[in-house]
């Protein structure tokens, strides 16, 4: 049985198997278990190397529930991040961030910024970063003294300005606003320079006194957020991030609101999606995620023709001639075989640092695991595409952490496995046919010898 490659450490597969145990998608590691993705490798890379390059890209992910779309959009993530692209991941709601509203994402966007040293929120890090740069930048120059702060202040003002000469254009306030919270930190004014680092992040309750101060007015709307994304991907860019990875999730959520939101929500991505075309945003790639219905439905993106115009892709083929270069990429799924698959590279991440890892391979071998997976999925209507969350959930949780830690547990013998309608998601449960009624299946060969051994999980 192989394992993990040895630059994965101990601390990265514990997050990575303590995720999977609570039902979700861990954060990081998702190369350690990928199945199905090495399809899309070269052409993701290119789309990588464009945005580098200060290009920009869009790709809309199209999947199922559980064909695997936000578990996509973290491991492109990580390899966005390893070319050195600030990441952030936000998720479209009714409430929190709609899209008709795109001074929410801006907000959520700069909340969920991350890189490869920072995690989320990374936008003061990144800022303090691009006026360190701006600084000795203007220091190099050999026209400052290392101790004429005014001239320094004066000099890094002056390259702000011509950095953000485009942004300036159309969103005067965000270089206004960099200039005061550089002020501010100068000046060692702490509250002050929190204030406008939040004002740069969109957020709304900041004082009216700290806005004054820096000569701006008011709170981000709709289209000034368009200027906001543009002038941080020029402050990313001049920090050391060629651009920025943006993951629009559950785009699909836009089928459940009031008409004239829909209108409105779809009309703003069109808005982007142009933009984006323009050239306004070097740097940016775009990922939206959504659901079929979303895309081909009546209430989607069908709703507004030059939209679906933009979003058009030919699935009449079978799903293995797909494109990877396509504006909509379809993830078809698990089947057994890849679900298998997946279970294997689980438990070989489980090994790496298991007491016994000699009893994963003989308890936990790749008969049992195809066996659970047939299970599992049986249980769920045969629907395999849904399988994959519960599948790893159980195999770490109940089979796994069981084996490593009973020296007389076999889960042949001592296991059942059992589903309650408490720890399915709504899409599982209709699936299962369980409403709040538990759903216990057979173990997979009964040999204990007393049915008072059997151990079940709920």
């Amino acid at each position: 049985m192989t394992r993990p490659t040895p630059d994965i450490s101990t601390a990265r597969r514990q997050d990575v198997l303590d995720a999977l145990r609570r039902g979700t998608v861990p954060q990081a590691g998702l190369g350690l278990f990928a199945v199905g993705l090495t399809r899309f490798e070269a052409a993701l890379d290119d789309n990588l190397d464009t945005v580098t390059r200060g290009g920009s890209a869009f790709h809309a992910l199209r999947g199922e529930y559980g064909s695997g779309k936000t578990f996509f959009a973290r491991w492109l993530a990580e390899n966005a991040k390893r070319r050195g692209l600030a990441v952030s991941e936000v998720q479209i709601s009714e409430t929190e961030t709609p899209l008709h509203r795109l001074e929410t994402v801006y907000r959520k966007l700069t909340e969920r910024l991350t890189t490869a040293t920072h995690q989320p929120s990374a936008l003061r890090a990144v800022i303090d970063s691009w006026l360190y740069a701006l600084e000795e930048e203007a220091l190099a120059s050999g026209e400052i003294d290392d101790d004429d702060e005014a001239g320094l202040a004066a000099a890094v003002d002056e390259l702000l300005e011509h950095r953000l000469a485009a942004v300036a254009r159309t969103t005067p306030a965000f270089s206004a606003a960099l200039r005061g919270y550089h002020r501010a930190v100068a000046s060692g004014d702490g509250p002050q320079a929190e204030a406008l680092i939040a004002w740069l992040g969109g957020q709304k309750s900041v004082a009216a006194a700290a806005k004054r101060s820096a000569g701006i007015r008011g709170d981000l709307d709709h289209f000034g957020a368009l200027g906001f994304l543009q002038g941080l991907l020029t402050v990313l860019r001049d920090c050391g991030h060629p651009g920025l990875l943006l993951v629009l999730d559950e785009v699909e959520t836009l089928q459940r609101v009031r008409g004239d939101v829909r209108e409105k929500s779809l009309n703003a991505l069109r808005q982007l999606l142009d933009e984006i075309d323009s050239g306004r945003f070097p740097g940016l790639f775009l990922v939206i995620t959504g659901t079929p219905a979303f895309y081909d439905g009546p209430q989607g993106v069908q709703r507004l023709p030059p939209l679906a115009q933009r979003l058009a892709t030919d699935f009449t083929t079978d799903p293995r001639f797909d494109s990877p270069r396509a504006v909509q990429l379809r993830l078809p799924g698990f089947d057994l075989a890849s679900l298998g698959e997946l279970g294997r590279k689980v438990r070989e991440i489980y090994a790496a640092d298991a007491r016994r890892p000699d009893r994963l391979a003989t308890h936990a071998d790749d008969t049992y695991l195809e066996e659970l997976a047939r299970s599992l999925t049986g249980s769920l209507g045969g629907k395999v595409g849904i399988a994959p969350r519960l599948y790893l959930r159980k195999l770490v949780a109940d089979v796994l952490d069981r084996i490593d830690e009973f020296d007389d547990f076999d889960p042949r013998k001592h296991y059942a496995l059992t589903l309650d309608s408490a720890e399915l998601t709504p899409t599982e449960r209709n699936a299962a046919g369980a409403d709040d009624i538990e759903l216990e299946l057979e173990p997979f060969v009964d040999t204990a010898p007393e049915p008072s051994t059997e151990s079940k999980s709920s």
